[in-house]
């Protein structure tokens, strides 16, 4: 029995080193950890319990036979989180360079199923050099088969994804139908093609970083969510996103102590909208002010800048939160913007965390490049993500509201639960010098009259209360009374029960 009990050991060790010292040293030298060492970081001490550490390949094409490495290439399993169940795949670059073979699809398809059953969350780490060239279509059919369940569990149970060396070809499709994508800065990049394959094709000479490295994919393309310096800073964030979220579509979002008082008042809010009209500020000191302890895990914090998303706590749940941020483009909604909010308030719905949003919005940002490029329907993404969602919204306007930029952002004609406004609140289809040039544009060349027409529209519409007359706002309250008046609306909404219409699924502008 010892000798058997010591051949597993043995065995299992093997399993451990995957590719061998050599590689694992290789790996280090790149700033990068390896599979495991990744796993312990994310991972509770001791909570990883492994899933197929002896699989190997079957492929016996090309001298493969001679070629197995328990584990093949991806190290699997589940573990926990600050206690709570996650199931995790990570791609092992050492063995194979993490390339994906029958066997490897295999292993991660069981572990989402795995997820999707027990309603946990699927975590997978990246860092691969795409399909196993020896198996040909078997490597295929294996992406495809992961990429089947991503869409099954897609509004299930959360999907993350760390791409934290090469990804490319098949291997970055199943990270683009997750919820959230992040990389690490200098290591990592994504491409559906690499550098050598753009080069034949179109004679462009780009780099790996240049095509898809973090600063491309989580500022320009906005294909991730964010981007980290290195491995630990990346997994250690990767373990706060989770703390934020329900483990699958069933729950309600996670709550813990909190010791912020919910009826805080913060009197610095009084004067957070400058008094010049034209002047921005920062919507994040609202976020940080109203939510407990001041934590905010901001999502792609680096793309569509004009807007900011991101995870909060009041009273100790979950929120998403969504605000126009002033201190860019003043806050307008561009084709960008509309879809990282779209995707962002979708997610909150399809895993029931309540919605905040911070209006300062004045309008949609005109010009060729963004007709050209789809603003009508990007737009309508937001409207339609807004409209369809049922959980608990609430809704507060600081500074103006114009346009069809004021129906889309949570408005009450969508169903908007709780809406107020703040005293500087303006709520018009555009600002009175714009509004007054259209209306009395026969005294255009009367500067007196056209002020007082200003004037007059400002005294009508610069205001929350002709809004509030018509019961499109729910109150107006004081700035420094904004905490305390979200952490009462949530409260009231936390048993709130809206089903839409039953349909087969929505068809969203894409």
């Amino acid at each position: 029995m010892k000798e058997i009990l010591e051949a597993l050991e043995a065995k299992r060790e093997a399993a451990r080193q995957g590719g061998g010292e050599r590689r694992i040293e290789a790996q280090h030298e790149k700033g990068k950890l390896t599979a495991r060492e990744r796993l312990e970081i994310l991972l509770d001490e001791g909570s990883f319990e492994e899933i197929g550490m002896f699989v190997e390949h079957r492929c016996s094409d090309f001298g493969m036979e001679d070629k197995k490495i328990p584990g093949d290439g991806v190290v699997t399993g589940s573990g926990t989180i600050n206690g709570r169940l996650v199931y995790i795949f990570s791609k092992d670059f050492t063995v194979f360079g993490g390339s994906l073979s029958l066997a490897h699809a295999e292993k991660i398809t069981k572990i989402q199923d795995m997820a999707m059953r027990n309603g946990a969350p699927i975590i997978g780490l990246f860092d691969a050099g795409g399909a196993r060239i020896q198996e040909g279509v078997d490597a295929l059919g294996g992406y495809a088969e992961i990429f089947q369940r991503n869409v099954l569990a897609s509004g299930v149970v959360p999907q993350i994804s760390v791409i934290m060396g090469p990804c490319a070809g098949g291997d970055v499709y199943s990270p683009a139908m997750t919820d959230f994508i992040f990389m690490v800065r200098g290591t990592s990049h994504m491409y559906v093609t690499g550098p050598d394959v753009v080069k034949t094709v179109t004679n462009e000479v780009v780099t790996h970083e240049e095509l898809g490295g973090a600063k491309v994919h989580a500022a320009k393309s906005g294909v991730a969510e964010g981007a980290y310096d290195n491995d630990f800073e990346a997994l250690t964030q990767m373990r706060r996103l989770i703390d934020f979220l329900p483990l699958n579509n069933r729950e309600k979002p996670p709550k813990r102590e909190s010791y912020d008082d919910p009826g805080r008042l913060e009197d610095s809010l009084d004067t957070l909208v400058p008094d010049n009209p034209n002047k921005p500020y920062d919507i994040r000191e609202l976020i940080v002010k109203t939510a407990d302890e001041g934590d905010f895990m901001e999502i792609a914090p680096e793309y569509a800048r004009n807007i900011v998303v991101g995870f909060g706590r009041v009273e100790g749940s979950t929120v998403g939160f969504v605000a126009n941020q002033p201190m860019v483009l003043a806050g307008v909604l561009d084709i960008d913007a509309s879809k990282k909010a779209a995707r962002f308030v979708r997610f909150c719905d399809a895993f029931n965390i309540p919605i905040v949003t911070y209006v300062d919005v004045p309008g949609f940002l005109p010009g060729t490049r963004q007709e050209y490029g789809g603003l009508i329907k990007n737009g309508a993404k937001l409207l339609f993500a807004y409209a369809e969602c049922t959980v608990p919204k609430v809704t507060v306007i600081t500074r103006k509201a114009y346009g069809g930029a004021y129906d889309v952002m949570a408005s009450k004609h969508l169903r908007g639960d709780i809406n107020y406004a703040w005293p500087t609140a303006e709520i018009a289809v555009m600002g009175p010098k714009g509004a007054a040039e259209i209306i009395f544009r026969k005294d255009a060349d009367d500067p007196e009259k056209m002020a007082e027409h200003v004037r007059d529209y400002e005294d009508r519409f610069a205001n929350p209360f002709v809004a509030a007359s018509r019961g499109y706002l729910d109150d107006v309250i004081m700035p420094h009374s904004t905490r305390k008046r979200v952490a009462k609306a949530l409260r009231t909404l936390a048993n709130k029960k809206l089903e839409n219409p039953w349909k087969k699924h929505d068809n969203i502008p894409l």
